[in-house]
């Protein structure tokens, strides 16, 4: 088709992205984790991030692999993530037909990170393939190719999934979850995360702390209306929208209260809750 080059190129942006930050991104440790993922990646022990979505997860892996010096491949894990998609498959190119890898496969070449991000949204008979990575094999066997790659020096594993979100049917298996150790993670302590919305955004602190008393309340909140809580991530995309001359209220309801429910009167005691906690007027029956 002479398409062959584009089509790789789609499938290694569809399953897998490998970065390497010029500068340190931006995380605040709240507790060890930094500690315990340090010694757990020095002994070759594959790492579970444990914690609700938003909480910076993302971030910290990025922040650990820049810290080891150490690129990371990113796979935003999905229901029809296949082991092929993950291991690599033969593709056509011109009258020949040719491996191309998948991105656990480049990880374990190349002694790179790879992070499964969400990594119970994929198929179990597909994460099954992870067993001889995550243990002291550290081998990754490739049925198409007839052959068992060594994970190259410097290759870690990393999965992240959201424990309070996914359903029984989506839980990490447990011959997965006792290959790995876990770090568990929550929202950053308030002055925390007041630093860490005000960087970010690129607002001031009185700003962050307003966004941030709104956050926790929301999070105090008892109904099954809400999808989820307020995670680190809506306040600051709130933060965003006040640096571009949006008000707190209308930022709130567009990145806050909008993305957070559908429900028509839980949408309105958000709204009031901003009136309260932001001062902003808005009133709940604009």
């Amino acid at each position: 088709m002479g398409s062959d080059t584009r089509y790789e190129s789609a499938i290694a942006d569809k399953n897998g992205a490998s970065t390497r930050a010029q500068n340190r991104p931006y995380y605040t440790p709240v507790g060890n984790e930094e500690a315990v993922f340090r010694a757990a990646y020095r002994q070759g022990l594959s790492i579970v991030l444990k914690g609700p979505t938003g909480c910076g997860k993302t971030r910290f892996v990025e922040a650990m692999a820049h810290d080891l010096g150490r690129p990371l491949i990113t796979v935003a894990c999905h229901d029809d993530l296949t082991t092929a998609d993950l291991v690599g498959r033969y593709l056509l190119r011109g009258d020949e037909t040719v491996w191309v890898d998948g991105p656990l496969t480049r990880a374990v070449r190349e002694g790179a990170i790879c992070y499964l991000d969400e990594v119970v949204e994929a198929r179990q008979d597909t994460t099954v393939v992870l067993h001889p990575l995550a243990d002291y094999r550290r081998q990754l066997p490739i049925e198409r190719l007839g052959v068992t790659l060594d994970a190259a020096p410097g290759f870690g594993l990393v999965v992240s999934y959201n424990p309070g979100y996914q359903s029984v049917l989506k839980d990490l298996k447990d011959s997965t979850r006792q290959r790995m150790v876990a770090i568990e993670f929550g929202f950053p302590a308030p002055e925390i995360e007041e630093s860490i919305v005000a960087h970010e955004a690129g607002v001031g602190r009185e700003t962050a702390a307003a966004l941030v008393r709104f956050g926790q309340a929301i999070r105090r909140l008892e109904t099954g209306g809400l999808r989820e809580v307020a995670s680190t991530r809506v306040l600051i995309a709130a933060g965003r929208l006040t640096a571009e001359g949006l008000s707190l209220g209308e930022a709130a309801l567009a990145a806050i209260a909008g993305p957070l429910t559908d429900d028509a009167t839980v949408g309105r005691g958000l709204a009031e809750m901003i009136d309260v906690y932001l001062d902003t007027g808005t009133g709940a029956g604009d």
